[in-house]
């Protein structure tokens, strides 16, 4: 099918210099036709220049396309308990994560909490995500069959407990890597799927479960790892107790072999200059996940030091710590945590980082991210405003209220991703197919 959506074209060629407001890597083509083809973006034209009548056309003129937006750390089962009061970390996971992760035990439960959760991903924007489900095979069985139905591209893969887990969900060394095994071979890399070496955090693996997911990595070229790092200061803490002899928490990982370019940590708030030139060095990302931070109270991601450093940063939802699921309330709540680091967050830095720039920190910028010829058509499309005083606000950026001058570009976009959540959201399509 050939299909000609006409918008505001926003998307990137090249990284923007970190938290600056020009348009260095911004690619804005205001009033365009952008053209897919079969599933692929096959290029743009001026409004005036409509695309002939073999090409299906929709007309959201005067609102915003951009790529999907790729959220690189969130848990599938945790929509159960997002806004659920008063615990820290560790007593967050006790309290309420493990209860509702226990129930994905049922294939029934885990099936139905699958479907729930792709469907909320896309009705909140995004199209790609870095996933945990539980550490029952059938959740993660669950998680790539829906995925694979909607033609999401999706990393995922049974979670990896064998120890500081209640009843219901734990695993065992041997059975995990069996796990692991089959659904490697059912499932990475066939459709969109990819599978992901998934380490709870280090409290919750033996060493000698942490030394089997180094070896899966090194049998299995290709797959990914995902895991927590330094979230909390008691983790922290608690992970000096259990792994007396490593430097520090990231160290764990590196001990075992699980740091490489395809390494998602989430958090790492609490790392050290060491420890951030380790992530540079294997070319590991941090997915930064600002509203669980918060919620949690876990501290504030130093984004500047990341940059310094010169490792890889990426921004995630990490619901159900996090309190959505969408990725603009996670952008403007990044751009305040930076502020209270005493740096600014451009909105140039922040949607790149959600879009080309997750997409190259996860290998995948070939097919997703922005709106390059010959990539998959992922895309949304947004209204500008979703109430009258977002309205009002983007009305004084365009300059239609006299006599206030038009602001840039970039203010405009920054008022929308600071006001912007889920109802601005019009249309969401996965592979050029609307969803």
């Amino acid at each position: 099918m050939k299909l000609a959506i006409r918008g505001d074209l926003l998307d990137f060629t090249a990284a923007p210099a970190w938290g600056g407001t020009a348009m260095q890597g911004v690619r804005w083509r205001p009033d365009h036709w952008l053209l897919v083809d079969e599933g692929r973006i096959a290029g743009a034209l001026p409004a005036a220049q409509a695309p002939g009548d073999d090409w299906q056309r929709v007309d959201h003129r005067g609102r915003l396309v951009m790529p999907g937006f790729i959220d690189t750390h969130v848990h599938c089962p945790q929509l159960d308990v997002i806004a659920s009061y008063g615990a820290g970390l560790l007593d967050w996971l006790e309290t309420y994560t493990f209860p509702a992760e226990r129930r994905f035990a049922d294939p029934a439960v885990a099936h139905a909490g699958a479907a729930l959760f792709l469907d909320a991903l896309l009705a909140h924007g995004s199209t790609t995500a870095v996933v945990f489900p539980t550490v029952h095979k059938v959740s993660a069985e669950a998680l790539f069959e829906a995925a694979a139905a909607r033609g999401m591209r999706i990393v995922a893969g049974k979670v990896l407990m064998d120890r500081h887990a209640p009843d219901g969900l734990r695993d065992d060394v041997e059975g995990a890597e069996r796990d692991c095994e089959d659904l490697i071979r059912r499932f990475h890399g066939r459709g969109r799927n990819a599978y992901a070496v998934t380490v709870r955090f280090a409290a919750t693996s033996t060493r000698e479960q942490l030394a089997m997911a180094g070896r899966l990595l090194q049998r299995h070229e290709g797959v990914y790892m995902q895991t927590h790092v330094a979230e909390n200061t008691d983790e922290v803490k608690w992970i000096a107790e259990l792994f007396p002899e490593a430097r520090s928490y990231l160290d764990v990982y590196a001990r075992h072999g699980l740091l490489n370019e395809r390494a998602v940590l989430a958090h790492g708030i609490w790392l050290d200059a060491q420890d951030r030139q380790r992530l540079a060095d294997t070319g590991a990302q941090i997915a930064f996940c600002p509203t669980s931070n918060l919620f949690l109270g876990s501290g504030l991601f130093d984004w500047q030091a990341a940059v310094d450093s010169g490792h890889r940063v990426s921004l995630a939802s990490d619901v159900g710590g996090g309190t959505s699921l969408s990725m603009t309330r996670t952008l403007a709540e990044a751009y305040k945590v930076q502020m209270l680091r005493g740096t600014r967050l451009s909105a140039w830095t922040a949607l790149h980082t959600a879009t080309r720039g997750a997409a190259e920190a996860l290998g995948l910028a070939h097919e997703i991210g922005h709106f390059d010829e010959g990539a998959t058509a992922d895309l949304v499309v947004w209204d500008w405003a979703a109430t009258p005083v977002a309205a009002h606000r983007d009305a004084v950026a365009r300059g239609a209220v006299p006599p206030l001058p038009a602001q840039d570009l970039h203010a405009r976009v920054f008022a929308w991703m600071t006001l912007a959540d889920e109802r601005c959201r019009v249309a969401t399509y996965v592979a050029g197919r609307a969803t």
